[in-house]
């Protein structure tokens, strides 16, 4: 029993191991807030490129509005917030004719809808296909959800459009051409697990960006194969990328029945992505790098799969007027934005951040330069006295006690006495 209890006891971590993760913490919430510091209303701004958004239930528990960072804060304290990570061409309800009598705080006048907007059942809180909540307080495991770029739905990967034996039949495979079994994969992680992928198109969305099967597979994620040892129900989700499913391209004769190839096998056909124009793929052209008419083009692929693209995958596709014009048609143009990705947006959020931190240091900096050598003296004295006092306090405390308002206030009150007795 004894050795038991012993297994249970709680793991101890050091403060700069708690401070480390305070830290990673708080660059993961900025990264999210795509660093807004949340004093403003965004409404001002217009349809956001992308923004952090969030659903007050308590306000609009039909999930028909969202609010920025900034009024889910002032605005809608102490109610039930659901966060939405982010949300693309979005622009604040908060206060707005689906809000009743409630008004916006920090920005009151605002028209009466956002007609722009777009509300999916995430904003009720449910997501997936199975539409459950997130956290699920009925699941004995919470499970990672991945976010499909183009809904922006989040997906359990059991239900990324799978079959009965938890594997997607390859689209090669299902039109009559024989494939090693090789081809039906996992979800592109490597050896520890992490994704090897930086975009998701799901399957209910991937029929209408059945263009990119028209693309080399340098835009798809690489697939590390599972072992002998991994089971084939890894994480309940088995995948095949269109550069394992097949790529179709267009005959010589310009007919507008699409071909479909083996990409694993080299295929003279397949050089229609520009290889014989002598074009670096993704750059800026008259010419259209697929050499098809993608608006006079039907691609309808025979099974809707999931596709996992690589990075900067955006930067391949071709800009041409046809294309560009296809985009538009289709209500995608948002592809070609780069500023659109997540990945962008968190790098815009990080150079943010690194400002705000280099801007902090010069203050105190400055704040430091104008004391004289005696308050200097003081300053840095009550650093050391504090850094003591907690240390011994660390020393002497009991770590199978939590630590309590009560203890923070006695280090306090040692620090007064400390400095009444120097």
């Amino acid at each position: 029993m004894a050795e038991a209890f012993e297994e249970e006891t709680e793991q101890t971590v050091s403060l700069n191991e708690y401070l480390d993760e305070v830290e990673d913490q708080e660059l993961e919430a900025d990264l999210v807030l795509g660093g807004d510091e949340g004093k403003e209303c965004t409404y001002a701004k217009g349809y956001m490129k992308r923004q952090a958004i969030f659903s007050c239930l308590t306000c609009t528990p039909d999930g028909n509005a969202g609010v920025c960072t900034a009024c889910s804060l002032s605005c809608h304290d102490g109610h039930e917030i659901i966060e939405l990570w982010t949300k693309r061409k979005f622009r604040c309800d908060c206060g707005n004719s689906k809000f009743g009598e409630f008004y916006c705080k920090l920005l009151a006048s605002k028209d009466i809808e956002n007609g722009e907007n777009s509300y999916n059942h995430n904003f009720k809180g449910k997501y997936c296909t199975c539409g459950r909540p997130y956290p699920d307080p009925d699941a004995e495991e919470q499970v990672e959800m991945i976010q499909c770029c183009m809904c922006e739905d989040w997906f359990h990967e059991e239900h990324l459009g799978l079959d009965s034996t938890n594997k997607v039949v390859c689209q090669s495979e299902a039109n009559g051409l024989k494939l090693p079994p090789l081809q039906c994969i996992y979800i592109p992680r490597d050896e520890e697990g992490e994704p090897l992928y930086e975009d998701l198109i799901c399957h209910m969305c991937s029929p209408i960006c059945s263009f990119l099967t028209l693309y080399p597979k340098t835009i798809w994620a690489e697939h590390q194969q599972p072992t002998s040892e991994t089971p084939s129900k890894e994480k309940g989700v088995v995948q095949t990328a269109p550069s394992a499913a097949g790529s179709s391209t267009m005959p010589e004769d310009g007919s507008s029945e699409p071909l479909t190839t083996d990409p694993a096998v080299p295929d003279d056909s397949s050089k229609s992505v520009g290889d014989d124009k002598g074009m670096i793929i993704g750059e800026k052209s008259d010419a259209c790098l697929l050499g098809v008419d993608l608006l006079s083009t039907e691609l309808t692929p025979e099974k809707s799969q999931p596709m996992f693209l690589a990075k900067n995958w955006r930067e391949a596709l071709c800009g041409c007027q046809k294309c560009s014009d296809f985009y538009v048609k289709k209500g995608i143009s948002f592809l070609v934005d780069k500023e659109d990705s997540i990945a962008e947006y968190e790098k815009i959020a990080k150079q943010k951040r690194d400002e705000k931190m280099q801007q902090q240091e010069g203050e105190e900096l400055n704040f430091l330069s104008n004391l004289g050598h005696v308050e200097k003296m003081e300053i840095l004295s009550g650093i050391a006295d504090m850094k003591d006092e907690i240390r011994s306090f660390l020393q002497s405390f009991d770590g199978s006690k939590p630590i309590t308002s009560e203890d923070v206030h006695q280090v306090f009150d040692n620090l007064k006495k400390r400095r009444r007795m120097e």
